[in-house]
């Protein structure tokens, strides 16, 4: 990622603040950083995809309001009150600042904080999206960012395994999770429809979207004449 930017009063501060707790030499730089978002939920009634086109920036859910994780990005919630440890409170008081300025402004994972301004035009390597949204809205308004469109393999969960997990995040996420299987299957795109449709809680789509996440698997491609 680009940080050339000079960096301001306060995130330089919270830079030295990290830096005084740290050890060890510096990440290779050269590491790759992934940003997961949901790519077909809405924000203010807008695509998400659509607002990335028109902005060219990648926001965090400060801003956003969306999560593959916890909503506790707000003023007293717990990531930012972690977040304000971290930091040593020099980044606390920005959210409020950034909100009045009208000016143009899964477990082997480590996270990453990301602190710096993220460009589509300049940082990003791709999109990477979930085949279950070729040929939709989504696949078209990826095509119109500054960026790079790949595809991964997919997640792709059936019920027969889904029923066999009511462990990983409880009976109840396995029956919603199965009722809004489309023949017998769920997969990243009727999961965001089903947030669009607004008959389900959030945060109870999520645990099903983790389930498809930790135990979906890519669909199996036969050969031809296979």
């Amino acid at each position: 990622m680009n940080t050339a930017l000079p960096p301001g009063p306060a995130r330089r501060r919270a830079w030295e603040h990290v830096a005084a707790l740290s050890s060890g030499a510096p990440l290779d730089a050269g590491l790759r950083v992934t940003l997961n978002f949901h790519p077909d939920r809405t924000v203010a009634g807008r695509p998400v995809l659509e607002r990335l086109g028109e902005d060219g920036l990648y926001v965090s859910q400060f801003v956003t309001g969306t999560s593959n994780g916890g909503l506790t990005a707000h003023p007293g919630g717990d990531r930012w009150r972690w977040e304000s440890r971290m930091f040593g409170a020099r980044m606390s008081g920005l959210v409020e600042l950034a909100a009045a300025d009208r000016r143009d402004a899964l477990d082997d994972y480590i996270e990453a904080q990301i602190h710096t301004p993220v460009r589509l035009d300049r940082d990003v390597e791709a999109l990477v999206l979930d085949p279950a949204y070729r040929g939709t809205a989504v696949e078209a308004a990826a095509g119109r960012l500054p960026c790079p469109v790949e595809w991964h393999g997919g997640f792709r969960l059936c019920v027969e395994e889904l029923r066999r997990r009511p462990g990983f995040r409880g009976p109840a996420y396995v029956e919603l999770g199965a009722a809004l299987a489309v023949d017998g299957c769920l997969d990243a795109r009727i999961i965001g429809d089903a947030a669009r449709a607004g008959r389900h809680a959030e945060q109870d789509l999520k645990k099903v979207w983790h389930l498809l996440a930790r135990f979906g698997r890519a669909p199996v491609v036969l050969p031809a004449g296979g």
